[in-house]
């Protein structure tokens, strides 16, 4: 059977009643949701920094010791040279292993410097590794705290949102699906979540804006449904809502 637009707005506000309550269980949660996930994506970028930063660490190790080898084969490599300088025949051949005693040595220089060079960037790099260690233990601890914190507040509010949100959605079965839609569209765009908002002291609950005397009238026949003509949001009354009182729930 067609609803009337009275039953139509009832069933309308039963739903935003219902979505208040949600929303202002959520609002307890607050940001803390939020902030896990900020600090969980903090913890996670801190371990693949630490990761990186050990693994230049290990090839720096490595590096130096690649180098060290050179220094012992260049060191083995002239001794040898050395040996054969006494039993040259010419001056070619004397000239031509002073040449090889001399890239030795410049070998041996070069591969001290980057030694030196290695280890001063193992220095630098090890203590940008230890500030990221202590910076990751502050932000795992942080995690645990808030982690803690909404853990608590969705233990104490969990059923009661799993109620509420049972109860919504046999509420929306109640309504035809192109007032659904337009209602989640309102609900979506407004800051507070109210789509359906009642009149308070002769103004719109939602945006406070006045509502005229007629238009008032019009909402209070319950005739068709009436947005505010300022923020688009459904008018009911405050007979309609069950509320007698001048402030109404809003």
């Amino acid at each position: 059977m067609e609803q009337t637009v009275e039953q139509k707005l009832k069933a309308l506000y039963e739903l935003q009643t219902i979505h208040t309550k949600v929303d202002k269980i959520r609002q307890v949660r607050g940001e803390l949701p939020m902030e896990v996930s900020d600090l969980e994506d903090e913890v996670a970028g801190l371990e693949t920094r630490i990761q990186k930063i050990k693994a230049d660490l290990d090839d720096l190790e490595d590096s130096i010791v690649t180098r060290k080898n050179m220094i012992k084969d260049a060191l083995a490599n002239t001794k040898r040279y050395e040996t054969q300088l006494n039993e040259v025949k010419n001056n070619r051949e004397y000239d031509a292993i002073s040449k090889e005693i001399e890239i030795q040595g410049l070998d041996v220089q070069v591969s001290e410097k980057k030694i030196k060079e290695f280890n001063f960037e193992i220095v630098n790099k090890t203590q940008v590794y230890e500030r990221a260690l202590l910076d990751l233990e502050e932000r795992k601890k942080d995690l645990e705290l808030k982690k803690s914190e909404l853990e608590n507040i969705t233990s104490e509010t969990q059923k009661e949102e799993q109620e509420l949100s049972a109860k919504a959605a046999e509420a929306e079965v109640n309504i035809d699906e192109r007032l659904l839609t337009a209602y989640n569209r309102l609900r979506g765009n407004a800051k507070n979540g109210l789509a359906v908002v009642t009149i308070q002291r002769d103004s719109c609950a939602g945006c406070f804006n006045q509502i005229p005397p007629q238009r008032q009238l019009d909402i209070r026949q319950h005739k068709k449904i009436i947005v505010c003509e300022h923020c688009g949001r459904i008018l009911v009354d405050e007979a309609l809502s069950g509320e007698h009182t001048e402030e109404g729930v809003f």
